[in-house]
């Protein structure tokens, strides 16, 4: 017999929002690990608010929220809230029960703000972190460092001038102008955006186009592929660099532990800043001549200090080894 094809709606559900969702959900493990570590920031969680007034967004679920935003990957808070308003999954996931309502979008924004700056995210990545460290979930000798290109929000046409000397024709639309900028040499030298002055021009990569960034770096360990680490720098040509040391500055350690990156890390002046055993070998270079000019261990051939073997510049060096090979 054929089902009738009924769309009028019921008022009382029987089947609660913890029976919806499968036994074998990712996310039940996830709010488990969420929970125990919300539980732990409960003190300073607490010291964000006044005991008085009307109550805000609960913070536990205010973090929830955002830890869905970003497994989900929805692009803004008003598509966060849009999406607590009918989905199951994620008002059981954040504690709302299907009665309860979702926040306004702009109340939601204002109540994140103030937890990001009590640090509380980045308490909240420790909390996560030490639980995995608990279980043995992480490896304490081997790990991997990379970092990213951050698009910020920020407009191109809010790349000016530090100095107010733009020289620009009235706006065809005050509102959203048309800028023309053939011709034009800006950097970040001389030039800073109005609306974020901490963005920064940068390029992804030759003939690419140049946009407003930010630098997100993580460092990673190697037994089950964790985030161990994470910082947000400006843009800037040494910013992978000096974040991969301060980051792996922050490992607690017990021993040496090994760092592998990618081909942007392979720099003369940062391998060569890194610590490395001090072995005394008998027989150096068996032609000390044919030495390269960028072993950071002397002797050397040449009259040069060691600290320029091993940070640069390269060139003198070189110049001075030809001037030799070319007298021999």
């Amino acid at each position: 017999m054929r089902g009738a094809d009924e769309q009028s709606g019921s008022m009382f559900s029987y089947v609660s929002l913890e029976a919806r969702v499968p036994a074998d959900h990712p996310l039940r493990m996830v709010r488990q690990i969420t929970d125990r570590a919300l539980a732990r920031l409960s003190p300073q969680l607490g010291r964000l608010y006044i005991n008085f007034g009307r109550p805000s967004i609960p913070p536990e679920q205010l973090l929830r929220a955002l830890l869905l935003q970003v497994l989900y990957t929805i692009r803004s808070e008003r598509q966060l809230m849009e999406q607590l308003d009918y989905n199951l999954l994620f008002r059981w996931f954040v504690g709302l029960s299907m009665d309860d309502r979702v926040w306004d979008a702009t109340v939601f924004t204002k109540n994140r703000d103030r937890l990001l700056r009590g640090h509380i995210a980045m308490l909240f990545f420790e909390q996560v972190l030490a639980e995995a460290r608990e279980r043995g979930l992480t490896s304490d000798e081997h790990f991997t460092v990379d970092g990213t290109l951050v698009e910020s929000w920020a407009s191109l046409k809010s790349f000016k001038r530090k100095d107010g000397s733009d020289t620009q024709a009235p706006p065809d639309d005050p509102g959203n102008p048309t800028v023309n900028f053939h011709g034009q040499k800006r950097g970040n030298e001389t030039h800073q955006s109005t609306t974020d002055g901490d963005a920064r021009l940068a390029t992804k990569g030759s003939g690419q186009e140049a946009k407003l960034y930010f630098m997100g770096h993580v460092v990673m360990e190697n037994r089950n592929g964790l985030a161990v680490g994470a910082r947000l720098t400006h843009a800037t040509g040494k910013a992978e660099r000096e974040a991969a040391l301060a980051m792996v500055s922050d490992i607690p350690r017990r021993r040496r532990i090994t760092l592998g990156a990618d081909k942007g890390y392979d720099v003369a002046a940062f391998v060569n800043s890194q610590p490395r055993p001090n072995k005394r070998f008998r027989k150096d270079w068996p032609d000390i001549n044919i030495k390269p000019v960028d072993v950071p261990v002397g002797p050397y051939a040449d009259s040069f200090p060691a600290d320029q073997h091993k940070y640069g510049p390269f060139e003198p060096i070189a110049r001075a080894k030809k001037q030799r090979e070319g007298k021999n």
